[in-house]
């Protein structure tokens, strides 16, 4: 199983804190953000993580080498100084993460969510007629209308009184097909999400445990007031 970790934003929201050091690096419980990530995904099996890079990339090398310490291998798809947003980096990462479903897993992210629910005998887990599954959390304050809907498993964008909207975590599993037809360069995944619901080939799940977008400042330090450190 092979697992794709986003790190290579600029995080213009968390500055000052990120003009020097790269937002997976901020420390969370006593450590960089980005180890919680690392040894979740080792905790479920995986072995071999992908981790893209642009804003302050070799911090990143430096911290973390070839993952030998977290019982991983890691390999760096680097964007150089401009980041290719999200739809753009997972598809330049794309040789690097194989022909089968991946996971995907933002790096700026904090949760206790368990990858493992995501797999089933050494694979991720992803129905043949889906060509992505994401999972979706309760939206929170700073998101409240969320993102997307979810009817008997299919992702959705309704709207509207009595629909219930969801969340994008920012954790799913993707097979390389969901890119087909792109081209390189920078370009957003919400388009690409789009297409897939409307092909109805975009399965989604919830999860209403432990789950925050580690976006501002305030938010690390409300987050790092509320857990202990270990």
């Amino acid at each position: 199983m092979k697992a794709m970790i986003l790190a290579a934003g600029r995080g213009e929201r968390m500055r000052p804190l990120t003009d020097a050091l790269p937002k997976p690096l901020l420390a969370v419980r006593g450590r960089p953000l980005i180890s919680h990530h690392l040894a979740a995904l080792a905790r479920a099996g995986v072995r071999d993580v992908v981790i893209n890079l642009a804003w302050l990339g070799q911090r990143i090398r430096e911290a973390l080498g070839d993952g030998s310490a977290f019982g991983l291998r890691i390999e760096y798809s680097d964007e150089g100084a401009v980041a290719f947003e999200t739809g753009g980096g997972i598809f330049r990462a794309l040789p690097l993460l194989g022909d089968a479903p991946f996971l995907v897993v933002n790096g700026d992210i904090w949760t206790d969510f368990d990858p493992a629910t995501l797999a089933a005998g050494g694979r991720w887990r992803l129905a043949p007629d889906a060509d992505a599954e994401l999972v979706l959390v309760p939206n929170p304050p700073q998101h409240p209308r969320g993102d997307f809907t979810l009817d008997a498993g299919l992702v959705g964008e309704g709207s509207g009184e009595g629909i219930v909207r969801y969340t994008y975590s920012g954790i799913g599993v993707y097979h390389p097909q969901f890119f087909a037809g792109c081209e390189a360069g920078r370009f957003p995944l919400l388009p690409l999400l789009r297409r897939a619901i409307a092909a109805g080939r975009l399965r989604g799940r919830t999860y209403t445990g432990e789950w925050q977008d580690i976006g501002t400042p305030e938010r690390l330090a409300a987050l790092n007031a509320a857990i202990p450190v270990t």
